[in-house]
C-alpha cells in the first residue's frame, strides 16, 4: 500500500469492515441476483456474513430516545456489524430520499458513525451507498 492509499483509507470509517460487508453484498447479488424480496436477501446475508466470519445482528430491537427519554416505539435496523455500521437492505428499482433518510436516521438514533445501503433491485449490479452520521463528532479529516 502506498503512501497516497493508507492516507485516504485512515480517513475513511471503518474501512476494512466496511470492504468484506461489501464483499457479502456483492456474492449475494452474484448468487441471487434481483428481483427477489428483502427477506430473501436478508436471510442469504445472514448466511454469507457467516460464511466469512462478519460478527452481526440481525433485526436486533433498537429503542430511540427523545431528548434522553427511551420511547416506547422501537424500530429494527436489517443488520447491525462490527457493532458499528448499521446494514439497511432494501430491494427496489432505485433507492429513493426515504431510504437514505431512513438509513440516516437510524444512524443518529443509536450514535453510530456510518451506515450502508444496499440495494438488491437494481440492475446489472448492487448498488451501495455508505452514509455517514459525523454531526456529534468534531473532526475534519474524514469522510463516509
Amino acid at each position: 500500500m502506498n503512501r497516497e492509499t493508507r492516507k485516504t483509507r485512515e480517513k475513511v470509517l471503518y474501512p476494512d469492515e466496511s470492504y468484506a460487508i461489501q464483499g457479502a453484498i456483492f456474492e449475494v447479488y452474484k448468487e441471487m441476483g434481483c428481483g427477489f424480496l428483502e427477506a430473501v436477501y436478508q436471510e442469504c446475508l445472514e448466511i454469507e456474513f457467516a460464511a466469512r466470519n462478519i460478527p452481526y445482528q440481525a433485526q436486533k430491537e433498537l429503542r430511540p430516545k427523545y431528548k434522553g427519554s427511551p420511547l416506547k416505539q422501537t424500530y429494527k435496523p436489517d443488520f447491525i456489524c462490527y457493532n458499528n455500521i448499521i446494514v439497511e437492505i432494501k430491494a427496489v428499482k432505485e433507492i429513493l430520499p426515504e431510504h437514505k433518510a431512513q438509513l440516516f436516521n437510524y444512524l443518529k438514533a443509536t450514535q453510530m458513525e456510518l451506515g450502508l445501503l444496499s440495494n438488491f433491485g437494481s440492475y446489472p449490479k448492487a448498488e451501495i451507498i455508505r452514509i455517514a452520521n459525523t454531526n456529534f463528532r468534531d473532526f475534519r479529516d474524514f469522510r463516509g
